[in-house]
């Protein structure tokens, strides 16, 4: 099981990079950062308790734009995989989208995650034009846009909110493989599209199952009922906890990559504490 560390970076935290390079001396494998356009202030929409709502976290309102932090971590590390924690991809057009991972994952020699998920904010949505009841399908054709694109020479793909007609586009993904894809979230609706269509389900723990000792069985049930091998759809953690015992837990059951919170900081100096303490977990596991 990999071990990496998920981090909102703002303009009163630490710097990308200095974190970055500090996580990599670690020894953590990889770096996932979210993603939040804005936030309107009608706040229609209440912070999720599973996320430490309903009070929303300042840190929310300051994050940088994900796809230029992850390239310059990239840029400034060697072997450091980078994440995104997620992609609100709704928001975006998949075929702009499709053309920076690639470029990213190109230039890094490889190192690319691609997080995506569908977003709890429903006026930070609309704002982009985002119909709300459609956000499931709206991720699920604009990623089978993208991995067309990255996977095919002369991509194209038919679906009910995107399509893409016979396209050129290069360059592709790091020596020509596709780019690992996770679907980010919790809850029976998120683990049955990770089930049906995505690489690996980015699992949120749920207060009730923190180990997942419960979750990933039934997830595995879903994978196998939606007629694919169970061992052919990935688990991977998301916000996991710096606690080694729940880490073993995870390994014994096949998790794939688990990404520790970090807590944001309102200081440079605080955040890089904070991960040298999430950093002590490392030495705990065997």
């Amino acid at each position: 099981m990999e071990i990496g560390v998920v981090y909102f970076f703002t303009d009163r935290g630490p710097d990308p990079i200095e974190f970055a390079q500090a996580a990599e001396s670690y020894g953590f494998e990889s770096l996932f950062v979210p993603e939040h356009t804005h936030f309107p202030v009608s706040r229609r929409t209440e912070y999720p308790v599973a996320y430490g709502g309903p009070g929303l976290p300042e840190f929310y309102l300051r994050t940088y734009d994900q796809m230029t932090t992850l390239s310059m971590v990239a840029a400034r590390t060697e072997t450091l995989k980078v994440g995104t924690g997620v992609c609100l991809l709704a928001q975006h057009d998949p075929i702009a989208k499709a053309k920076q991972f690639a470029t990213l994952d190109h230039l890094s020699n490889g190192r690319v995650i691609c997080g995506v998920g569908f977003g709890w904010n429903v006026e930070e949505a609309e704002a982009h034009g985002v119909n709300w009841k459609k956000r499931y399908s709206t991720v699920r054709d604009k990623l089978k846009v993208m991995q067309a694109l990255w996977s095919q020479d002369e991509a194209s793909y038919s679906g009910d909110i995107a399509s893409l007609e016979p396209s050129w586009a290069w360059p592709k993904p790091f020596q020509g493989r596709e780019i690992r894809t996770y679907l980010g979230g919790a809850g029976p609706t998120t683990m049955r599209h990770a089930a049906q269509w995505a690489d690996a389900w980015y699992v949120v723990p749920p207060v009730a199952d923190p180990t997942l000792e419960d979750t990933i069985p039934q997830f595995r049930r879903v994978v196998e009922e939606a007629g694919r091998d169970p061992s052919s759809a990935g688990i991977a953690v998301a916000s996991a906890p710096p606690d080694a015992a729940v880490l073993e837990k995870y390994r014994a059951q096949g998790v794939e990559r688990a990404v520790l919170w970090v807590d944001p900081a309102d200081s440079p100096a605080e955040g890089m504490r904070n991960l040298e303490t999430v950093s002590k977990v490392l030495a705990q596991l065997g």
